[in-house]
C-alpha cells in the first residue's frame, strides 16, 4: 500500500490516522426487492455503528461514509441523504441514527465496491491509514466486495460482526466467516476495538476517551 508523496495533489483533508472507519452503504433508502428484510436485521445494528461512530469521532478517528448512488447520477451525497429522510422512505429510521457531520468525509461508488471508480484509495492515502473498520449494509455484498479490495491493498482490516447486516443472518454469518478466514479481519464485536490515536495536520493528538 503506496502512501501520499505529494500532499499537495490530495486536497486539504485535515485528519492523519491509522484508523479509519467506513460506513457503507448505510444512507438507503431500503426500497428494493429485499429491502424490508435488510431493513429489519438493520436496525438493530445502525444503533451499535452510530455507537462506534461516536467514539471515533471522540478518538480523532476519521469516518468515512462510502455510498452507492443507486443509479442516480445526477444525485450527491447530500441529495441522497434528504431523499432518504424524506416521509414514507422505508430507510428513514436508518438514516436518522446515521446522519453525518460536516467532519465527516463521503464517497460515492457506482458499484458494489468502494474502490471501484472512485477517490477512496488517494483519500486513505492522504489520511495515511493502515486499518480499516468495516461497517453497513449489506455484510454479504457491498461490504465484503470493499473488504476483498481492501485486502489486495494490504490494509488491515476490521469488520466488527454487531456493525453488520444482510438480508438474513446466514448470508451475513458467511460473510463475515470468508473475511475472517480469507482477509484475515478482526471480527470482534465493536466495543472491543481498540480505537488508536489520530493526530490532525496541525499535530493535535487525540485518543479514545472511552478507554
Amino acid at each position: 500500500m503506496a502512501s501520499a508523496h505529494n500532499a499537495s495533489l490530495h486536497g486539504s483533508a485535515p485528519d492523519k490516522a491509522a484508523q479509519a472507519v467506513l460506513l457503507i452503504d448505510v444512507i438507503n433508502a431500503m426500497d428494493f426487492p429485499g429491502g424490508s428484510s435488510l431493513l429489519r436485521l438493520a436496525l438493530p445494528v445502525a444503533k451499535r455503528i452510530a455507537a462506534l461512530k461516536k467514539r471515533a469521532r471522540a478518538a480523532g478517528v476519521p469516518v468515512i461514509y462510502v455510498n452507492d448512488n443507486f443509479g442516480r447520477w445526477r444525485s450527491d451525497f447530500k441529495s441522497h441523504v434528504s431523499h432518504c429522510l424524506e416521509a414514507g422512505v422505508p430507510g428513514e429510521p436508518i438514516v436518522q441514527q446515521l446522519l453525518p457531520d460536516e467532519e465527516d468525509y463521503f464517497i460515492l461508488k457506482p458499484k458494489h465496491s468502494g474502490f471501484y471508480s472512485t477517490s477512496l484509495d488517494i483519500l486513505l492515502e492522504h489520511l495515511e491509514v493502515s486499518t480499516l473498520i468495516l461497517t453497513g449494509f449489506a455484510g454479504n455484498l457491498c461490504v465484503l466486495y470493499t473488504a476483498n479490495d481492501a485486502y489486495m491493498r494490504d490494509y488491515h482490516l476490521i469488520v466488527p460482526r454487531d456493525c453488520l447486516a444482510s438480508e438474513n443472518r446466514k448470508a451475513n454469518d458467511h460473510a463475515l466467516a470468508q473475511m475472517q478466514t480469507h482477509l484475515r479481519a478482526d471480527i470482534r464485536t465493536s466495543p472491543r476495538i481498540h480505537l488508536v490515536r489520530s493526530r490532525t495536520r496541525a499535530g493535535k493528538d487525540t485518543q479514545d476517551k472511552d478507554k
